[in-house]
This record gives C-alpha cells, structure tokens and sequence, in this order.
C-alpha cells in the first residue's frame, strides 16, 4: 500500500485556533501569528511504528507519514535530508569534551538547511494548487526557493537585500528565479514580497509565515534521534534568525514521544544569534515571551541578520520548556570559529554555522555544559558562498 500522510488540521501556535489543512493558508486570519500542521497521532502510532524505517531512502521523505504531502507525486526531491552526524573529536579536546557532534546541513541540495524547509514548503503549495511562489531573503532560502520551484515548474520570485553576496545571486538566476535586489535588510525585502501579495501576483513561502517550512525542518530532529538509535542528545546548539529549525525540531520530538519512538528525555535548546542582531537573546534575557525588533542590525552572518521574527514567542517557548538559553557572539568570534573547523575538522562552514562553535566556548566556560554531556552543533550551511569572508580575515 502506497504511504500517506496523518496530516490532520493546521492550528495556530498563538490562539489555538484550527483550520482545514487542505486550504492554502499563510498566517493565522486570527491573530496573525504562524500555523502548525497537526497529525493524527494516535492512528500514527498504530500504523507507523519507527521498525518501519529500514530500508527507506536517505532523504527527508523517509518521515512521509509525517509529513503533511499527501498525493506521492508532489514529493519533490533534489536528495535533501539525511545529513550527516560527525564526531568533532578534536574541537572537543579543546574544552574538555567528550562527546561534541556536528550536523552537516551544508550538504543539502544549494548547500544549506534550508533546502529541507522549501522542498516541503513548494511541494505543499504545487499540491495545493499555487502558480507563482515568493520570498524575502538573505541569501540561502532563495536559493533553496529557486531550485524547488524550478523542480515543481512554478515560477518564482526572489526578493534580497542589495548586499548580499553575488554568488547568491548568480545561483538564484540560474535556477530560474527573477531576483530583485532591495535596499536595506530582509525585513525591507519583505515588504515587496507583502505588496505582491496584497495584489494577488504570488503566494508568499517566508519564514513561517506559512505552515510547511517547518515541516521540512523538523526532519533534522527525526533524523537526530535516528542517528543516534533513539535516544536525543543532551544539548543542540543552533544559530537562529527566523528560528523555523529550532521551533521544528522541537515539534518533531513531540511527535515522536507520541508516536512511542523516543522517550520524555529533552535536549537543552540553545539559540545562538550575533551580538549585532540579537532579539531573541534579549527578549530570553529579559524573560518576555515575545522579542522587540532590533535596530541597527548588522552582521557577518547575513542568516542572522533578521531583526524581527514572526515565531519568536514560539522560539522562546522551546528554549524555555527545554531549560535552555540563548547566547550572543561577536562577529570576530564568529571568524574564528569558522577557521577553527575548517583547521580541526575539515568542515568548511558558512558564518552562521560558525557561531555554535563560538557560542559552545561561551557555555563551557560558564560550566552551563558539562565535560560528559552529549552536545550537537547544527551546521546550517556550507561556507563556499562566504569565500570573501575568509579573503578579507
């Protein structure tokens, strides 16, 4: 029998409210705020027990139950997912650690994480019926938007901040996207991307402000428990601008424990941003639950250079229920840190991912990870787009 999906309703992270999941939706008509796809759970675990997985592809459909396309012709694939887990024994020496792994999201499909959250976001909207897909972004999401809508014949239209790295640009054109290049920073892009909205010309796929980005992002958690014979790390450090991978994986290990895959056992959820742009640390630091937009915002690490993000309450929410925190660093940090794991480990890794490294040093010191904890750093893209980086050290 041909598998299919438990998707169920969308319900909305703030108000509660539910919805039909075979409409096309984008944020809450309610409140505004992100929708989530609900499955059901309890004929999921009757059906889809986790023994079901030998022998499945290596790629992020493996969880297809899970995942909210329902006709198999609409699973797009470029070969995302499955990444691989690797023991960073020699970074770890240097503090003490025993047991520090990195994820390599870098060797997605236009070589980043985000390639996981647009496959499933494209997929969605082609099965849903959309003809012409857009999005705001700082470089990598475009990209992953582009190869997608190119996969699934649907225009696409890409809106950047003029700044960003003409490699980016190159590749979204050859993708076939239309780029248009903004003045001021991704909340500016953002703006174009609303209007042609307003005007009926796309749909709009940004950071969820739709519902299934973070579907194909909650697949790092799945695979995270898999990799590691089902039981979860101690610590997950990831570098967070919209935080769609943080607030996924954090989805996924509920569905998990539902589904009789895991036990109640958490990681520790740390969000790492840069010190010039880091809502999210201030608004943990000062305990409110949603984040004030932060001006001025300027940064190496062009995915985090996002000042306001429409899931914050739902990041600070994971970082909160799983005892976790938020940590700044410095772009000179950041620097060294990615030359310290391209020197180490051989893993040459883009400024954002760079962070966690610099951010675990942090928490070291402050004894917040202890010597025989498991750790887990999410590298979320490779650093070959961000060689001018390195020309300029």
């Amino acid at each position: 029998m041909q598998r299919t999906s438990f998707l169920s309703h969308l319900e909305c992270g703030w108000c509660g409210a539910t919805y039909d999941a075979d409409r096309l939706w984008n944020l809450c008509p309610a409140c505004e705020r992100p929708l989530l796809a609900r499955y059901d759970l309890e004929a999921a675990r009757q059906a889809f027990p986790r023994e079901a997985l030998r022998g499945r592809e290596p790629t992020l459909w493996r969880y297809t139950e899970m995942l909210p396309v329902r006709d198999p012709a609409y699973r797009l694939t470029l070969g995302e997912g499955f990444t691989p887990l690797l023991p960073f024994k020699r970074l770890g020496a240097r503090l003490g650690l025993t047991h520090l792994y990195a994820k390599d999201e870098g060797l997605n499909p236009t070589a980043s994480f985000k390639a996981r959250g647009l496959c499933m976001a494209v997929s969605r909207a082609a099965e849903l019926g959309v003809s012409r897909l857009a999005i705001p972004t700082a470089g990598n999401a475009g990209s992953a938007l582009a190869a997608y809508a190119a996969r699934a014949g649907i225009p696409a239209h890409v809106f950047a901040p003029a700044d960003v790295p003409p490699v980016f640009v190159a590749e979204m054109r050859a993708l076939g996207a239309e780029v248009t290049l903004v003045e001021g920073l991704i909340t500016d892009a953002a703006r174009f991307v609303r209007e042609g909205v307003a005007a009926g010309r796309w749909f709009d796929v940004s950071t969820l402000k739709e519902p299934y980005r973070v579907e194909g992002k909650k697949t790092m958690g799945y695979e995270l428990a898999e990799q590691f014979g089902w039981r979860l790390p101690d610590v997950i450090v990831y570098p967070t601008g919209g935080g769609t991978g943080l607030v996924g994986m954090w989805k996924a290990f509920a569905e998990m424990e539902a589904l009789g895959w895991i036990d109640d056992k958490r990681p520790r959820m740390v969000s790492v941003q840069s010190a010039g742009c880091a809502p999210i640390v201030r608004a943990f630091q000062q305990g409110a639950d949603t984040a004030e937009p932060w001006e001025n915002a300027a940064t190496i690490a062009d995915g985090l250079r996002v000042p306001a993000a429409v899931g914050d309450f739902l990041i600070l929410r994971a970082i909160r229920e799983s005892g976790g925190t938020a940590v700044a660093v410095s772009d000179d940090e950041i620097r060294a840190a990615q030359r310290e794991i391209g020197a180490q480990e051989g893993v040459f890794v883009a400024p954002e991912a760079a962070a966690t490294w610099a951010a675990v040093q942090h928490l070291v010191r402050d004894a917040w990870i202890a010597p025989d904890e498991r750790v887990v750093l999410f590298l979320t893209g490779s650093g070959l787009k961000y060689t001018h980086l390195v020309q300029d050290a």
